[in-house]
């Protein structure tokens, strides 16, 4: 029977992956979950009315959401869980179509966050992402999935870059521009966009178009124990955190899902962990629950924050990369982030708090630190608290070829993290004179 469980959890997450070529799809496929799972939208333009037992979400840029669940009684805190939407890709300028030499049609591009630029060549592309359109008198925004093989970014040949495999430099302006076809016709893309949407090119006004790799997410392995997928980072996490927050039973505090956009360029937007989208949406639910002031405050301070975002599994051909004591492997679990300079926010009390939560849930435990000498990257806790001071716990599921165009994990590792997930949700963090339980 367990096996019977991973299997459909691990369908559930392919499929996810694959509905998803954008973070604006991403998102409409979380509220389509939610939805199916008994939330009711709430938009930030209106006033709120929440009751207990409700349950709600609400969406800021078309690409972060946060979803919550009143308590049926007072409630004691927030149990908040956070991913990100996005990932590194190339975004599409918006005078796209870009003549070339070779009586060639490409796409203008710049990159999105730090991918591995060369895991992108040669092989098939589309577009995916939004337009905002004329309806009437107003703008509405409509979701784009050019849902076939479209463009490819083709490499030169080794007979002309000898150095090809030592290591050649690529120029984002000048190599990654994707080939779209041939010949001169004019405005080809832009009414293929407009096809797509349905609706007449002249009343598209603005558009936010991102390649995506073609590669469908699947399992591989000797004993399908693997996924190849992009878009793992931070899918991966998001899917779990949500299959962890429906299936939680009630624990008197709110459990909260925040699922954020731009983490990939740093946060800084008004839909990214660097702004005041959580702290918002916690202010308002709390004062729609006449929760304000010092009872406010006394919630913020029993409530806790896991940030989601994948770690760095040892790499099986270059394991010096990895700190020998804390180098993840895949499969192995959930993994808890450290970094003295705070890159990651885990300290001694939210290690504590989350390793209780993963042994009453029976999930293994992993511990990942950059090797001292290699600065690694960061992730939206850190950010998030800088604006909501709780105690926060980086976590990730370990994974290879992270931010290339298609990355690799273990299959076992999501149905750890949702285990987690659903514990995590269903407790409540309470601090009393210097104690704390869970």
């Amino acid at each position: 029977m367990e096996g019977l469980v991973i299997n459909e959890l691990t369908r559930g997450l392919l499929d996810f992956l694959n509905a998803s070529p954008s973070c604006y799809h991403a998102v409409e496929n979380l509220a389509r979950a939610l939805t199916g799972a008994g939330y009711h939208r709430l938009w930030e333009e209106e006033p709120w009315t929440v009751s207990e037992g409700g349950k709600y979400f609400v969406i800021r840029g078309d690409s972060s959401l946060a979803a919550f669940q009143v308590p049926r009684r007072d409630f004691r805190g927030f149990m908040i869980a956070a991913g990100h939407s996005d990932s590194p890709t190339l975004k599409l300028r918006r005078q796209a179509e870009l003549p070339s030499a070779g009586g060639c049609l490409r796409l203008s591009v710049e990159p999105y966050g730090g991918m591995v630029m060369r895991s992108w060549l040669d092989r098939p592309l589309s577009v995916a992402g939004r337009v905002l359109v004329r309806e009437g008198n107003g703008i509405a925004a409509r979701l784009v999935n050019v849902d076939r093989d479209l463009v490819v970014i083709p490499s030169v040949a080794i007979h002309m870059d000898r150095n090809v495999n030592k290591g050649t430099a690529l120029d984002p302006a000048v190599d990654l521009p994707p080939l779209l076809g041939t010949g001169e016709d004019s405005g080809a893309f832009r009414r293929l966009v407009a096809e797509t949407a349905g609706v007449p090119e002249e009343d598209i006004v603005s558009s936010e178009l991102f390649l995506y790799p073609r590669t469908a997410a699947t399992v591989f392995g000797a004993g399908e124990e693997l996924i190849a997928a992009p878009r793992l980072d931070d899918l991966q996490c998001v899917f779990g955190c949500l299959q962890g927050f429906l299936a939680a039973e009630d624990s008197g505090s709110v459990p909260v899902l925040c699922v954020f956009n731009n983490e990939e360029v740093g946060s800084a937007t008004r839909q990214g962990a660097d702004s005041t989208f959580l702290t918002d949406v916690l202010e308002r639910l709390a004062g729609a629950l006449g929760v304000t002031g010092e009872r406010y405050q006394a919630a913020l301070a029993n409530s806790f924050l896991v940030s989601a975002d994948n770690a760095h599994a040892v790499h099986p051909a270059h394991p010096e990369y990895a700190d020998k004591k804390e180098a993840p492997v895949l499969n192995g679990g959930v993994v808890i982030k450290y970094n003295a300079s705070q890159r990651y926010t885990t300290d001694a009390l939210s290690d504590a708090v989350f390793r209780q939560i993963c042994r009453e849930a029976e999930v293994p435990v992993q511990s990942y630190s950059n090797r001292a000498d290699l600065p690694g990257g960061s992730t939206l806790g850190n950010i998030s608290s800088s604006h909501l001071s709780i105690p926060t716990v980086d976590i990730g599921l370990p994974q290879l070829a992270m931010h290339a165009a298609c990355e690799v994990a273990g299959v076992r590792d999501t149905e750890a993290l949702v285990r987690a997930m659903t514990v995590y949700f269903s407790r409540s963090f309470c601090r009393r004179e210097g104690a704390v339980t869970i």
